[in-house]
C-alpha cells in the first residue's frame, strides 16, 4: 500500500476555495487496494471534506491536544474521532519550530490519539544548520526516542514522516539519494512495520523518486495538495508504481 498525506495546513481563506479543493479530487482520488490517499484540512473545514470525500479520501487531523476539558483553542483526539478523522499529523516542524512543542508534548499528543484510535502520523526531521553540521541522523533518532516513547513499534498503528525542515515550502526537495540515507536509517529502527513518508517540496516531478529510488512508503504533501490537479496527478503515480 502506498500512501499521499494531503497537509493543508493553514488554507484556503473561505468554505467556497475548500469546496472547490475537495470536488477536485474527486475526479482522481478513488479508494483503492493500491493506494490510499489522507486529507488534513482545517478543522473548520473537516465536516464539508467528510461529507464530499466519503468515497474517495480518508480525514485526517493537523494536530491535536492530549486531554480533553478547559483548554481553550485547543481540540482534542476523542472529538477528532468523532468528527470522521483516522489519523492525525502531530509533531510537524512548524508545530515545533514556531509553536514550540517539544519532545515530550509531542510523545503525549502521539499517546493520547493511539488511545482514541487515531493513528498518528509523526513527523521528524533536521533544520539546515543540523544538516550542515552533519546531525541529520542524530536529530532523527532524539526526535523518535522522545516522541515516541512507551510506543511498541511493533504493533502501534502510525506512521512516520520524515519531513527535512529546509525544504517544507522551500521548493528545495531533498535530494533522493540524501532521503534514501534517513530511509535506511528509519527503518532499521522500526524493522520496515511501520509507514514511512517523506515531506517536503513533494511534487508530481519527484514523488515518484522518493518511493522507487529511496525506498518511502508515500508522501506528505503540503503546497501540492491544494493544487487538485497537481495532487491527483501524484495519486495517480503512487496508484500505478
Amino acid at each position: 500500500m502506498k500512501y499521499i498525506i494531503g497537509n493543508w495546513k493553514c488554507n484556503p481563506a473561505n468554505k467556497i476555495e475548500a469546496k472547490k479543493i475537495l470536488l477536485g479530487y474527486k475526479k482522481g482520488v478513488k479508494k483503492n487496494a493500491k493506494a490510499k490517499a489522507v486529507i488534513c484540512p482545517p478543522a473548520c473545514y473537516l465536516e464539508l471534506a467528510r461529507e464530499i470525500l466519503k468515497n474517495s479520501a480518508e480525514l485526517g487531523a493537523q494536530n491535536c491536544h492530549w486531554e480533553e476539558g478547559a483548554f481553550t483553542g485547543e481540540i482534542s483526539p476523542a472529538q477528532l474521532k468523532s468528527a470522521g478523522c483516522s489519523c492525525a499529523i502531530i509533531g510537524h516542524s512548524e508545530r515545533r519550530h514556531k509553536f514550540g512543542e517539544t519532545d515530550q508534548a509531542i510523545n503525549k499528543k502521539v499517546i493520547a490519539a493511539l488511545s482514541a484510535g487515531l493513528a498518528p502520523i509523526f513527523c521528524c526531521g533536521e533544520t539546515r544548520e543540523q544538516r550542515i553540521d552533519g546531525q541529520i541522523t542524530d536529530v532523527v533518532e532524539k526526535q523518535m526516542e522522545e516522541g515516541l516513547k512507551g510506543i511498541d513499534l511493533n504493533s502501534a498503528p502510525l506512521m512516520i514522516a520524515y519531513e527535512p525542515v529546509w525544504a517544507i515550502g522551500t521548493g528545495q526537495a531533498c535530494d533522493s539519494d540524501e532521503a534514501a540515507v534517513v530511509s535506511r536509517f528509519i527503518k532499521n529502527i522500526t524493522n520496515e512495520k511501520i509507514p514511512l513518508l517523506y515531506g517536503g517540496s513533494v511534487n508530481t516531478k519527484n514523488a515518484a523518486s522518493y518511493l522507487k529510488d529511496a525506498d518511502y512508503d508515500g508522501l506528505l504533501a503540503g503546497g501540492a495538495s491544494l493544487d487538485p490537479k497537481e495532487f491527483c496527478a501524484i495519486f495517480t503515480a503512487l496508484r500505478e508504481l
